[in-house]
């Protein structure tokens, strides 16, 4: 293909004259702006740790207390610091090469900047405190007593300013783990409906017995776990909750979301792919940019932003007895599958995030190929759909070397997954209960075959240009990938629009290298199974 050959950044041949070394100076050019755009986020990411460490401080924060420290110490006889200043600044390893008065300026400026972390530990501490208190939650809708109203400024007041999706993750408290005897007591209210009598008694007697034996040994271990970890719950609930389950995920785990009822942006598929797909790529970049506002009930209380981190480049990774969850830093490109075919898409060309335009493009050449799928290729997918350790296994023996792990690779190592739907599938108002019913399950399960269940979401755009998302899990609860979708629904229509006849703006790139079909070995074993 032309796209291949594009990419080769060098050939070499040999002949009786000698070797004739060829430069493709695109290709060089396309891998030096890759770099650049790797650099770039590593920066980016380093300075967002830097910010999430010191919130609710700030650069300007910094400035004003260490110059507020050091104009009020030169200026007043009373040193407030003790003659720590003037003991750091003869300790810095140049003192001998500096005078009295910058050794003072270097010690004010350490003092000031500790006087300036303390503070920060201080309100986060304080902040971390504040939110321990649950009695906002008991309180009725529309009457707020004014306890709470009192308790909810303060938690303003020491949140900070602008801050951005991670920056109050050192300030969630720590989950609480309940007494034994109130567990064994609401477990016991908990089964009473479902048991008879006989049933009941004996049930009570062996919660007694865990009440009084084994119940306190494993509370000291559970109360070790809540003092190392922030959440003595959450990796257990994934590891066997989701990770450990040996069942097909389609159905019994994944869930869907749906597109608009009453709005039709556009009934060109590769428009409103093109659209939906740049969108999601800007929400990408800034969860990367943590400028993602992270999400507040009653616009006060944080909530928990530890599972925005696995949204993309995420793929759940089958075992023989539990899976895993593999998430690459970054990833260029996404993985899209129409009519039995696979193929990887770049994401960035010249150095930057493809135009919705460009992602039509490719999208109408991934269309308009006719070739067939491989032997095997079809209904590949079917294999995240059924049990996972056959799955785990098949993964292992067929998978694992040669031209399928690289093909796997490009899926499992993209952004997410797209799929190119061959049907059509809308809310129609004169059939809204066949409509919406046959809408739902295209979302949740297709045809078994067209969806890559692993991934962390699927994005399906339907033939008539309607869409919807398959999410896996494990990752995260519904309203992180309902934080998404909301701003994919809100951006598509409203901020990039269509043009009269229900294209993408913009023009296509004359110089856009195509789409790239993946290829498969598929043994015959595995096509039977």
């Amino acid at each position: 293909m032309a796209e291949a050959h594009q990419a080769v950044a060098f050939q070499f041949s040999v002949s009786p004259d000698g070797i004739d070394v060829q430069l493709c100076h695109e290709a060089l050019r396309q891998i030096y702006l890759s770099g650049i755009h790797s650099w770039k986020k590593r920066f980016i990411r380093f300075k967002n740790g830097v910010m999430t460490g010191v919130y609710p401080g700030s650069p300007g924060g910094f400035m004003v207390v260490v110059v507020s420290y050091m104009s009020y110490n030169k200026y007043n006889v009373l040193d407030p610091s003790l003659g720590l200043i003037a003991r750091l600044g003869q300790h810095v390893p140049i003192s001998q090469y500096m005078c009295e008065d910058s050794q003072k300026i270097v010690g004010g400026v350490l003092v000031g900047t500790g006087l300036w972390v303390t503070i920060i530990m201080v309100m986060r501490n304080v902040l971390k405190c504040l939110l321990s208190w649950h009695g906002w939650m008991h309180a009725r809708h529309g009457s707020v007593p004014l306890s709470t109203r009192l308790w909810m400024l303060l938690v303003k007041v020491f949140s900070g300013r602008k801050p951005m999706l991670y920056s109050f993750q050192n300030s969630l408290p720590r989950l609480p783990v309940p007494g034994v005897k109130d567990t064994c007591s609401r477990y016991l209210e908990s089964v009473r409906p479902l048991m008879e009598d006989e049933q009941y008694e004996r049930m009570e007697g062996l919660a007694k017995d865990f009440e009084k034996n084994l119940g306190p040994r494993l509370q000291w271990y559970l109360k070790l776990k809540s003092w190392w970890a922030s959440n003595y719950v959450s990796d257990w609930w994934e590891e066997y909750i989701y990770l450990r389950g040996r069942g097909p995920i389609m159905v019994n785990s994944n869930y869907y979301a749906m597109d608009f009822l009453y709005v039709f942006p556009t009934s060109i598929q590769a428009a409103r792919a093109g659209n939906a797909i740049h969108a999601t790529m800007l929400y990408r970049r800034k969860l990367d940019r943590a400028q993602i506002k992270p999400l507040m009930l009653l616009q006060t209380i944080p909530m928990c932003s530890a599972q925005y981190e696995l949204m993309f480049n995420s793929s759940r990774v089958p075992g023989v007895d539990t899976d895993i969850l593999q998430h690459m830093n970054d990833s260029k490109h996404i993985a899209v599958y129409h009519k039995g075919r696979f193929f990887k898409v770049w994401m960035f060309y010249d150095g930057r995030l493809l135009l919705p335009r460009e992602i039509e493009q490719q999208m109408e050449r991934i269309l308009a190929d006719t070739s067939e799928p491989l032997p095997g290729e079809e209904q590949l997918a079917a294999l995240t759909a059924g049990d996972r350790t056959p799955w785990a296994k098949a993964r292992e023996t067929y998978f694992s070397r040669g031209k399928n792990k690289q093909a796997l690779d490009v899926i499992e190592k993209a952004a997410f997954f797209v799929t190119l739907d061959d049907t059509e599938q809308r809310y129609d108002e004169a059939n809204p209960v066949k409509s919406l019913d046959s809408y739902a399950k295209s979302l949740l399960h297709g045809k078994c075959y067209d969806r890559w269940f692993d991934k962390s979401f699927n994005l399906i755009v339907f033939k008539n240009g309607t869409m919807g998302l398959n999410a896996e899990h494990s990752w995260a609860d519904a309203p992180i990938i309902g934080h998404l979708w909301e701003h994919v629904l809100s951006m598509d229509p409203m901020k990039l629009g269509y043009t009269e006849e229900g294209h993408c703006h913009g023009e296509p790139h004359p110089n856009l290298p195509g789409p790239l079909r993946l290829s498969w070995d598929i043994p015959a074993e595995v096509r039977r199974g």
